[in-house]
């Protein structure tokens, strides 16, 4: 008998709680597939960083159960306050307490084991999609093979397991404390609005809109931990506060009979947020804290997504490169491990310098965190911090890096870039495009002369086209001079750049890295000076000896894709909790609505009005804490994008991966927000307006 009551329950909140349930499904599918990737052994035959991704993965699963463990409790206490009265009449008809709390656990058990195979069998759908997106980074094609790895599936269900039994054994003890009187009038607790004090609470509306404003000023100038901990407390509490505030001025403002009140259906939709905004504040404010979570970590994977796309296949423009300490290293036992018939186009050339220092003191003291900002003076660039930089293992090497006419005009030609001309007594600048604006002021403040006459060089121009500069063809920037002006100078370090017909042998990275002692000379005269440097890149910075690019990017990718897909992971999940959250709160309180709007339609309101009205009430409802969240992310996003952007050198608007990520959730939004209004609906107007 209590068997069949259990199963009867169970399909009854499946119904009414279906926006739940097929959260839950969501949350185990995306779970089952990201925590797959953990498991994956085919991935690190191919892939060495492919650990990382496990790790990342399993940091963001971390997060995950934590919020899933807060949904799961939320609704579990929530479904029992709304079935406390039925709990009550069967305590009054003699069932015992025990017998109860049994019941409601086989319920919920019993659900959310339904809804944990659904989402099983679906992960093992998004699995294939997963992979298939991983091995398409590393250029492998991938087979799928749909079955069930016990040991995602162990993981899996210890993690939703855990939250979801942990949330019922609290749930079991809360409901053992209650007796009969508390089971009846506990579903009434979110009636009991009592308004007192509005006018002084209301004040706190117009503060929270101040401090919203300050937060938006002060973002940006943090400089220290404690400053960032004060930051956080109080955006915390401005968040919380807010919509205290917003509910007494409602209130204080129906009281004064404001002129919008009697505008259409107004006060019927002031008074329900007001009083639902009321009861609910702090949980909006833990939802709006959630969407500003998935917003962030959604335009922060947008912004590497987007280099990914845009810049990285431009740092790595020939196909080979290998950097070489010895001045008269010929690069044979290379040019045979990449083999003859792969190779279409090869050169080996030296970078020179003048033995000076002050392109890179320059260099250095116009930086800042990689932004081009004027800092330097000439006259004053050897600061003490420039010579520690210039001394230690910086971004630049320890001397200027020059570059002969002819050497650069030959691998131009290899990069299919139009030739370049050079009168006598002039130089060219060819640097990454994001540092075009500060290089162009180098000529005005720093005169560069012929090692030979000592006569001064004048600049024909800078050039910005993908070069190999991450410490091969200078560190961020190397000067253009005639092969005359070269002929004075002593070579510093040595390259080799190579083209292909086809991509080389497998393992060729490390296949040319184990010659790397032979073209490392200790008894060279620079000493270390001349080891590769990565130059001023820190966003994303990669520096080797030996760049094979069909092997170098793919590998990037791949890591770029361990912290693109673990943050989108967790903003979907915050999102979806977040919006069920709104949901269940909504369509729980259906019978009590469907009085009201039973009313409205005895006094003559049109089924049409009723429909638009909730229509109202719900977009209100649902907008309040995304809108809120847009406001305080749309600060963090903008500043992070602007530095992303200065730093890596793309050339995207800085409002793009706000409203890119803003796109991506509100289409997560409209689907719950149509599902709630359409379940919304159907039990207002199942019983009456036929």
């Amino acid at each position: 008998m209590l068997d069949k009551l259990a199963f009867r329950n169970m399909k009854r909140s499946a119904r009414d709680y279906g926006v739940y349930s097929m959260t839950i499904v969501m949350i185990t599918a995306l779970m089952y597939a990201f925590n797959s990737l953990i498991f994956q052994n085919s991935l690190s035959r191919y892939v060495e960083e492919a650990s990382i991704i496990g790790v990342m993965i399993g940091l963001s699963t971390v997060f995950i159960v934590l919020i899933v463990a807060w949904l799961i409790n939320y609704i579990v206490r929530f479904m029992l306050e709304k079935r406390s009265r039925e709990f009550g009449i069967y305590l009054l008809l003699g069932m015992k307490k025990k017998t109860i709390a049994h019941l409601y656990m086989k319920e919920n058990l019993l659900l959310g084991g339904g809804a944990f195979l659904v989402g099983i069998l679906v992960g093992v759908f998004l699995q294939q999609i997963l992979c298939a997106v991983m091995f398409s980074i590393i250029h492998m094609q991938y087979r799928p093979i749909l079955g069930l790895n016990w040991k995602t599936i162990l993981m899996t269900a210890l993690c939703f397991g855990g939250c979801y039994l942990l949330a019922l054994f609290r749930s079991n003890r809360q409901f053992k404390k209650m007796n009969i009187y508390a089971l009846i009038h506990a579903g009434r607790k979110n009636e009991e609005i009592r308004e007192k004090n509005e006018e002084k609470k209301k004040v706190l509306f117009p503060l929270a809109i101040l401090f919203l404003g300050g937060f938006w000023i002060w973002f940006g100038k943090v400089s220290n931990a404690l400053e960032s901990i004060l930051f956080v407390i109080g955006l915390v509490l401005t968040i919380y506060l807010f919509y205290t505030g917003l509910s007494s001025w409602i209130v204080c403002y129906i009281r004064k009979r404001g002129n919008g009140i009697y505008k259409g259906q107004n006060l019927f939709l002031l008074r329900q947020f007001s009083s639902k905004v009321r009861v609910m504040r702090f949980t909006m404010g833990t939802l709006s804290a959630l969407f500003t979570v998935a917003l962030l970590g959604a335009s922060t994977a947008l912004m590497f997504s987007d280099y990914q796309s845009k810049i990285l296949k431009d740092k790595f423009p020939f196909d080979v490169q290998v950097h070489s300490r010895m001045m008269d290293y010929d690069f044979t036992q290379e040019l045979t491990a990449i083999e003859k018939n792969r190779i279409d186009k090869s050169y080996s050339y030296n970078i020179y310098t003048n033995g000076k220092q002050e392109v890179n003191a320059w260099m250095l003291t116009h930086m800042t965190e990689g932004e081009n900002d004027s800092a330097g003076k000439k006259g004053s660039l050897l600061t003490t911090e420039v010579k520690k930089e210039l001394e230690g293992d910086g971004a630049y090497y320890s001397r200027d890096t020059y570059m002969e006419l002819s050497t650069y005009n030959r691998l131009r030609a290899m990069l299919g870039y139009k030739r370049v001309r050079l009168k006598s007594g002039e130089y060219r600048i060819h640097t990454k495009a994001r540092l075009k604006k500060v290089t162009k002021d180098l000529p005005k403040e720093l005169q560069l002369t012929d090692p030979q006459t000592g006569k001064a060089l004048t600049c024909a121009g800078i050039s910005t086209e993908p070069f190999s500069q991450d410490g091969h063809n200078g560190a961020d920037y190397v000067i253009i001079v005639p092969d005359e002006v070269a002929a004075h100078m002593t070579p510093y370090y040595r390259e080799l750049a190579v083209t292909t017909k086809e991509e080389g042998p497998a393992g060729l990275t490390d296949k040319l890295e184990e010659l790397g002692s032979d073209r490392a000379d200790p008894g060279n005269p620079y000493g270390k000076e001349n080891e590769i440097r990565p130059g001023s890149d820190q966003i994303v910075s990669y520096t080797a000896e030996v760049l094979v690019k069909k092997e170098v990017i793919p590998q990037l990718k791949f890591v770029m894709a361990s912290v693109i897909i673990p943050l989108f992971y967790i903003g979907l999940v915050f999102v979806c909790v977040a919006v069920t959250v709104l949901s269940v709160q909504h369509l729980s309180d259906a019978d009590k609505y469907r009085f009201r709007y039973d009313v409205l339609f005895k006094i003559g309101l049109k089924k049409s009005r009723i429909r638009k009205l909730i229509f109202w009430q719900l977009l209100v409802y649902y907008l309040a804490p995304a809108v809120l969240a847009v406001i305080i992310s749309g600060k963090m996003v903008l500043y992070m994008s602007a530095g992303f952007i200065r730093m890596t050198g793309l050339t995207t608007d800085t409002f793009r991966f706000l409203l890119q990520s803003v796109a991506l959730f509100m289409g997560i939004y409209t689907v719950y927000f149509v599902v709630t209004s359409v379940s919304f609906q159907r039990s207002v107007f199942g019983e009456t307006q036929k």
